[in-house]
């Protein structure tokens, strides 16, 4: 309790009065005033300093709490500073102090800074690496189509253990590769649409639409972001490929529809006013689908405007096709008529007429062939022009010598009156003419027999082998030449060797009673039959293998019947002729003027 007594003479008004020393004086003035019990006392003081040492403990303890605080926050911040230099991925920081010195809270005050700057740049850090994960993530999910992505940092997980530059740099390389593939995807979108747009113009459908039916989102009036997910260019690329198809077969239905007007105009010879209505159609004629670049060109109206110009002029080409088959055989009759050719059968021609009507026959097939038979025919025409030059001759000869006979047996040619002059220039060159036919005929044969082995084929005339008309001829040429030989031993038995007439068909008056009118001697016998008519209706008389001479099994005098009824006239050899005539005939030259 000492500590509470001070010495009668230390007291003084030098004490503080708020001091322990000064409260105590007073405390003991009182106490002796009041004349307190020294026991009393003294229990008073122990009580007053066991007081003091209960605030002195509690103040030691309020100091050593505060100083394990201090060393607690001293070391949370130690600890948060390293892990913060761990995370960010840095091994030190400039503003903090190698060694710790001093007093806690001077240590606490030296490295609360460099934390506080820790901690900022971690928050900073923090910011960009979400920003970089939310724009991947974005990314992310417009590439997969997910077009309800909510845009919000605070969703955005990020590891706060690893914001490293490095970390950042490889997220900000993925975010570089996402923009870039984006970037791509977009701008295959946009081809895939610009394509569309284009294709649709070309082939006359709604772009629009064609675009909203793959997604929605492609359409800018939406206004929404695009999707640009595999699915989706998967499918504006089947739509594109299909587009192209669609274009493809329309241009090619154009070509065979343009085809089809372009022969068609050409057959009916249209004028090129009503060609040019369809000069749209016929200009994609040399064009390709890679070509086809003008709006409207290929739309379904075109093609059914197209389609029904086709079906209208087919039905005009099947009359215009029968007129065109008609004057096309009529030439070939004429080519035939004119080189006395076989002519088609007509019931073979009816035939054709009807399966053209019926649609059942190609008409450019058939005027194609057609075109081949009459090819063929003026082929043959032509290869038979030389010898039916000759046979035109020997028809002409004929002709003059049987007007030559017919002028032999006139008794009155040498008569004067109006004319005679005239007959006797042309007994003259007849018998010129009448001369040449054996050559003629040696020649036409031979001529026949070498186109015949040539063409492998039978050399007809009016339907009627020329080879078997000439040797009938010559036949009948000779029994006539047998008959006069006969008469003349009758009737001039001591001339016979003595005087051969020069030419058998020379011009003598004739001893049959029958006379022949001026008219038919002068006019050149009207009543004649030319030989080809002659032969054709000998030919259907006798029968269709008449002609045949190698087959046919008929006696002489069946043939010798037949080749009169082909060749003779009434009058041609006359029953008993008068040999003077052939005598006088030889004077007949000089009364030719």
């Amino acid at each position: 309790m000492g500590s509470f007594r001070a010495p009668v003479g230390i007291r003084s008004s030098a004490l503080p009065e708020t001091s322990c020393g000064y409260l105590l004086q007073e405390l003991q003035m009182i106490w002796n005033e009041i004349g307190q019990d020294q026991l009393e006392r003294e229990k008073v003081l122990v009580d007053l300093e066991q007081e003091c040492l209960e605030v002195y403990r509690r103040k030691v303890d309020a100091a050593n709490t505060s100083r394990a605080r201090l060393h607690q926050e001293l070391a949370e911040a130690e600890a948060e500073f390293t892990h913060l230099l761990l995370s960010l991925g840095e091994r030190s920081l400039p503003g903090r102090p190698e060694k710790m010195v001093g007093t806690l809270k001077e240590q606490l005050d030296s490295i609360t800074p460099a934390l506080r700057d820790m901690r900022l740049r971690k928050e900073d850090r923090v910011n960009k690496f979400r920003a970089v994960r939310g724009q991947i993530q974005k990314i992310s999910a417009e590439i997969a189509g997910q077009s309800e992505y909510e845009n919000s940092s605070s969703d955005v997980r990020v590891n706060e253990n690893d914001l490293s530059l490095k970390k950042l740099e490889e997220y900000q390389t993925e975010l570089q590769r996402l923009h870039n593939d984006r970037n791509e995807r977009l701008k295959r979108v946009e081809k895939y649409i610009n394509s569309i747009q284009k294709l649709s113009s070309i082939l006359g459908t709604d772009s629009s639409m064609v675009i909203t039916k793959v997604h929605p989102s492609l359409n800018e009036l939406c206004g929404i972001a695009k999707n640009i997910s595999n699915s989706i260019l998967a499918k504006l690329n089947s739509t594109v490929e299909s587009l192209e198809e669609e274009k493809q077969k329309r241009l090619e239905k154009l070509h065979h529809l343009g085809k089809a007007l372009t022969n068609l105009w050409n057959f009916m010879d249209t004028p090129y006013k009503d060609r040019q209505l369809f000069s749209h159609v016929t200009g994609l004629l040399s064009v390709s689908s890679a070509e086809v670049s003008d709006p409207g060109s290929l739309t379904q109206k075109i093609i059914q405007q197209a389609e029904a110009e086709v079906k209208r002029l087919d039905q005009l080409k099947v009359s215009k096709m029968k007129e065109l088959f008609l004057k096309k055989q009529n030439e070939l009759k004429e080519i035939c008529k004119k080189s006395h050719m076989e002519i088609p059968v007509q019931a073979k021609m009816d035939n054709i007429i009807n399966l053209m009507k019926s649609g059942e026959f190609d008409h450019a097939d058939l005027v194609m062939s057609m075109d081949q038979q009459i090819s063929r025919a003026e082929d043959e025409a032509c290869s038979r022009k030389t010898i039916m030059e000759k046979v035109e001759k020997w028809i002409l000869a004929r002709d003059e010598e049987r007007w030559l006979e017919e002028y032999g047996r006139d008794e009155n040619r040498y008569s004067v009156r109006r004319g005679a002059h005239k007959n006797l220039r042309r007994a003259e060159r007849a018998r010129v003419l009448v001369s040449k036919i054996p050559a003629l005929v040696d020649l036409l044969i031979e001529n026949t027999k070498s186109w015949e082995e040539e063409r492998k084929k039978t050399f007809l005339y009016d339907e009627v082998p020329l080879l078997a008309m000439l040797e009938e001829y010559i036949v009948l040429r000779q029994e006539k030449e047998g008959e006069r030989q006969r008469q003349r031993e009758v009737k001039f038995p001591g001339l016979i060797g003595q005087h051969q007439p020069e030419n058998l068909f020379l011009p003598s008056p004739s001893s049959s009673p029958r006379r022949i009118s001026n008219r038919s001697v002068n006019g050149g016998f009207s009543t004649a039959m030319p030989l080809n008519r002659r032969l054709s209706l000998g030919l259907q008389k006798l029968g269709p293998n008449s002609i045949d001479l190698g087959t046919q099994g008929t006696s002489k005098e069946g043939k010798k019947a037949q080749r009169q009824k082909m060749f003779a006239r009434p009058g041609l050899v006359s029953p008993a002729r008068d040999e003077t005539a052939s005598v006088v005939s030889t004077f007949s030259g000089p009364l030719s003027p």
